[in-house]
């Protein structure tokens, strides 16, 4: 029995992203062929060296040619730009989705240039590590995560079905939201805590009385996944904040408050205030647990490297 969901899927952007998408296609047999590109010739080069995609092409209007499935994997800010350069050879009935942080700006940004003969149904992957490029891909990204698709105002019920078998056939776990309501909730379960720890590893970087030495040999757990966070793609998450400012700086705004009551708390020897609020934020990080979202093992879950 064939898991083929589209004849021909084009990744427009090959980065951890498309290229993770590749190995779970592959692994599923989900798609028929996949085409790619990337801007960079040497991101290209290195695609075909590794055998990451069916056919690699030296264009995007070329890659998305006779595709049933576009997948936009580029950062937020170059998504009109690509929309605008394959809209003229997007074939009819075709569904075009994208794997975005953010979701407003990116339909704001590449649904007017959309020819009408296509659905745009924008999705977001909840998977990723700190690697970026072709070769930081690989086939389980997706497996047991979430990926949340926004189909835009009007989208008919069969394309949004099948770009969800897609998603499940990758691995992930799938759900439909408003784009709105989708940004307001990365900005709490992402964005704002990704802005934290690029703020808690620069204020180390500028606390000249601890040495840099220190700071990368007396890491504890705490500091050392903020380092994590903060390894991300600096482009990728420039465009994430210019395009998600609403709602980070509604969530940022919040915590502030926040953080000036513990603050208030420490000052005072107020240890049943602190005691009550670590108390309830421990609940949440059960409940992550008990929603197969991370494992209580040490080190975070993650896996210890194999070495040979």
């Amino acid at each position: 029995m064939s898991n083929v969901v589209f004849q021909r899927v084009a990744l427009i952007g090959l980065g951890l992203i498309a290229s993770s998408m590749f190995w779970a296609m592959k692994r599923g047999g989900l798609a028929g062929e996949v085409t790619g590109f990337a801007r960079s010739e040497a991101t290209r080069a290195t695609a075909r060296r590794i055998g990451l995609c069916d056919r690699i092409c030296d264009s995007a209007a070329e890659a998305v040619e006779d595709a049933d499935l576009v997948v936009l994997c580029v950062p937020v800010g170059a998504m009109e730009q690509v929309a605008r350069d394959i809209a003229p050879s997007l074939k009819p009935g075709a569904i075009v989705t994208d794997v975005g942080s953010v979701k407003r700006a990116v339909i704001d940004s590449v649904a007017p240039h959309l020819p009408g003969n296509v659905h745009f149904v924008p999705g977001h992957p909840l998977a990723g590590t700190e690697h970026s490029g072709p070769e930081s891909g690989f086939a389980e990204l997706f497996d047991q995560r979430w990926c949340l698709l926004v189909p835009v105002e009007g989208t008919p019920d069969a394309p949004v079905a099948q770009l969800r078998a897609f998603w499940e056939g990758l691995g992930s776990h799938v759900d439909v939201m408003d784009a709105d309501h989708h940004d307001l909730v990365l900005a709490v379960t992402s964005h704002a805590p990704h802005l934290i720890a690029y703020t808690m590893v620069g204020v180390a970087d500028d606390l000249r009385r601890v040495t840099d030495s220190e700071v990368i040999k007396y890491s504890a757990a705490g500091f050392r996944d903020f380092t994590r966070i903060a390894a991300s793609d600096p482009t990728m998450w420039r465009d994430v904040f210019l395009n998600n400012k609403d709602a980070t700086l509604e969530i940022l705004g919040r915590f502030t408050e926040e953080l000036f009551a513990l603050q208030r708390a420490i000052r005072t020897g107020d240890g049943d205030h602190l005691h009550a609020y670590f108390t309830r934020t421990r609940a949440i990080r059960r409940g992550i647990i008990q929603a197969g979202q991370d494992t209580d093992a040490p080190d975070f879950g993650r896996k210890k490297a194999v070495s040979g």
